[in-house]
């Protein structure tokens, strides 16, 4: 049975330049094509990634029979269409986050994804840092007893620029889908899916979301406390609090390299573990993992808890008036 997984890249743009350099951690995964709307820009950082073929569309890289598995990274609306187009083409996907720009768009792709037994995660990378595989052991051996409250924060200044795909609505714009999805995804891992969700904050010009304060409820009382921000930077910072200690994770926490437990009963304990390359190599290494072992969904980031998090960030986004759209299929 072969080792090599070949993937291919939907959307050359920054995150996926992040990316794309830490496939040399994972052996067996190779980046074999690349795919943009524009036949320059995928020729470009094919040249530049040392990538063998070079798509002039979605739709070719889609269909190109020596690519395995896709990582979609174009804006959030375009996830959806052509998460659908893979799945019906047989590839297994790593959807960048946030995996979809609405709820009812992600149950599609995960109800397709099912049904055809191909393997989709969320690159949610923070799951897979060393440092948060370290914390989430520490919770499960008890060492903060049960964990009751969750805080965590993230946020940037971003000067407002309408064309900005930060601030445009039809782009997934807003703090909500490209930071939230962060502090959501953290107190969802510990705390389960929420029974309540309240959200406060403003919106930019163009109806997008510029800050969002959410306050998770459950019904045993536990709670989180998650703050984002596109009009002002914030520390970074997560804490998880439990009735025998609590443990910070340190700016910034979703990609963490320090973590430091405190216990009730004794000095705090700081705890390094740093990620291999520049942190992604984990995601990749667990979809690749998947594939070769034939599972369709992570048991770290299974499709369930993505769905969990977009239903707790449409919600949110609707208390604050903002609605987001997918673009069409075939657009």
């Amino acid at each position: 049975m072969s080792r090599q997984t070949r993937w291919g890249i939907v959307g050359p743009g920054r995150i996926a330049e992040n990316v794309v350099r830490d496939f040399v951690h994972v052996p067996g995964a190779e980046v074999t094509a690349v795919g943009s709307r524009s036949l320059d820009r995928a020729q470009d950082f094919a040249a530049r990634h040392g990538i063998g073929t070079a798509h002039g569309s979605y739709a070719e890289l889609v269909a190109d029979p020596d690519v395995d598995v896709l990582y979609l990274a174009t804006p959030h609306p375009q996830h959806h269409a052509v998460a659908l187009d893979a799945v019906a083409a047989g590839k297994h996907l790593l959807v960048e986050k946030s995996f979809t720009a609405t709820v009812a768009g992600a149950q599609e792709v995960v109800d397709a994804a099912r049904a055809a037994g191909v393997f989709v995660m969320e690159a949610m990378w923070t799951r897979f840092q060393p440092a948060v595989v370290r914390l989430r052991e520490l919770i499960a051996d008890g060492a903060v007893g049960e964990v009751r409250s969750v805080q965590a924060d993230l946020g940037v200044a971003r000067e407002y620029d309408p064309e900005d795909r930060l601030f445009a609505q039809e782009l997934g714009g807003g703090a909500l889908l490209d930071l939230g999805v962060y502090v959501v995804s953290f107190a969802q891992m510990l705390l389960g899916d929420p029974d309540t969700v309240t959200a406060t904050g403003s919106t930019f010009p163009t109806g997008v979301d510029a800050e969002a304060a959410v306050l998770l409820g459950y019904a045993d009382g536990r709670s989180a406390a998650l703050l984002t921000s596109l009009r002002n930077p914030l520390p970074g910072q997560a804490r998880v609090f439990g009735t025998q200690g609590w443990v910070d994770v340190l700016p910034r926490f979703h990609h963490p390299a320090t973590i430091v437990l405190h216990r009730a009963d004794g000095e705090p304990e700081t705890i390094t573990l740093p990620p291999e390359g520049t942190g992604y190599s984990h995601e990749i290494a667990e979809v690749h993992d998947g594939v070769l072992a034939g599972r369709t969904e992570s048991a770290v980031m299974p499709l369930a808890d993505t769905l969990a998090v977009m239903r707790v960030l449409e919600e949110a986004a609707g208390q604050l008036g903002v609605t987001s759209a997918e673009a069409p299929r075939g657009s």
